[in-house]
């Protein structure tokens, strides 16, 4: 194995895929763990991840591939995360590496099931590691058009400003602009919630609701936002920023968007087994519904969340989604 590493990112999906190009751009040698040794295998051969982006072409001698989690965490300074949240507690668990003395970022938009916090806090409270050594990467981006180096915009949030200032420089490029940011609770809990939204979105779409409508709903989404995190966690942000709003409007209106397709499938009468295998990728949004449910059910502020109730219960109650979105159009203005 390689010596001292920068960078390293744990993921073989698109976002994952992303990550590296954008380090490669940067860096010399790019730490990659991925659980797929077939994949790996692919990449060193053909330059190219074969599931994800496959269009991206890699330095493979850029490259420090492995299928091994303690591998890449034990060389690399700053571990950027992008497993889907569903499965981190897994990966994670095969992981023996003291994590404490490391700078970890995550790009995961989603709750850990398992502990049912944000990334953030799972990793301060299971791995003991400060605050200020996590940080969080959000978009508004896709991964697929940085495949095409479209022009796009990240938010690097850590309380530490060195350690954003550290990560927003080797992510940024000719098409890629950072800006660091403070809000690491705020900018963790928006890009969550932003894929409910996302599929509220795709399934009024699949119901036949018109833009007239879907501006409404990402209306009232941005407000519901706010009252969200504001709840969780109130400080002083400008809720349309990009991290916040920008996130909201790309997720809920692009046709890369997965979690918007998954509501477009449920609203178009798939249930929600035959769209996840008909996708087959994770929809962060479904998990992150029934957490965010959770949470404002616990805090007994399920009225102030009219859109997370109603996807909440289209997917974990089985309700019919035009009965239940007709409902929600009397709570929208």
């Amino acid at each position: 194995m390689d010596s001292r590493l920068k960078f390293g990112v744990f993921g073989g999906g698109s976002w994952g895929t992303a990550l590296v190009k954008m380090l490669s751009e940067n860096h010399e040698k790019v730490g990659w763990y991925m659980r797929n040794e077939a994949a790996i295998r692919h990449i060193r051969k053909e330059g190219h991840n074969p599931n994800y982006i496959s269009s991206v072409e890699f330095d493979v001698d850029q490259l420090v591939l492995s299928h091994d989690i303690n591998e890449i965490a034990k060389v690399c300074d700053v571990l950027i995360f992008a497993i889907p949240s569903a499965f981190l507690n897994g990966e994670l668990k095969n992981l023996t590496v003291d994590l404490k003395d490391r700078i970890i970022f995550s790009a995961i938009k989603g709750i850990v099931p398992e502990s049912g916090h944000i990334v953030g806090e799972h990793f301060h409270n299971q791995y003991n590691i400060p605050f200020e050594n996590i940080g969080v990467i959000t978009g508004p981006c896709h991964a697929e058009e940085v495949a095409l180096e479209r022009l796009s915009y990240l938010t690097i949030a850590c309380a530490d400003a060195n350690n954003a200032k550290l990560v927003a420089q080797g992510l940024k490029s000719d098409y890629i602009r950072t800006k660091i940011s403070d809000d690491i609770i705020g900018t963790e809990y928006a890009a969550m919630l932003k894929n409910i939204y996302a599929i509220a979105a795709g399934i009024a779409h699949g119901l036949g609701y018109g833009d007239n409508f879907q501006s409404v709903l990402m209306s009232n989404a941005i407000r519901e936002m706010k009252r969200f995190i504001d709840r969780v966690y109130k400080m002083k942000r400008n809720i349309n920023n990009s991290a916040y709003l920008g996130d909201l409007l790309v997720t809920g209106y692009s046709t890369f968007s997965r979690n918007r397709l998954f509501g477009n499938m449920i609203g178009k009468g798939y249930t929600v087994k035959s769209a996840m295998m008909e996708m087959n990728m994770v929809a962060e949004g479904y998990y992150a519904t029934k957490s965010a449910h959770l949470l404002m059910d616990k805090l007994e502020k399920k009225s102030k969340t009219p859109i997370i109730n109603a996807v909440y219960q289209v997917l974990y109650k089985e309700k019919n989604p035009k009965k239940v979105f007709e409902k929600l159009t009397d709570k929208l203005d």
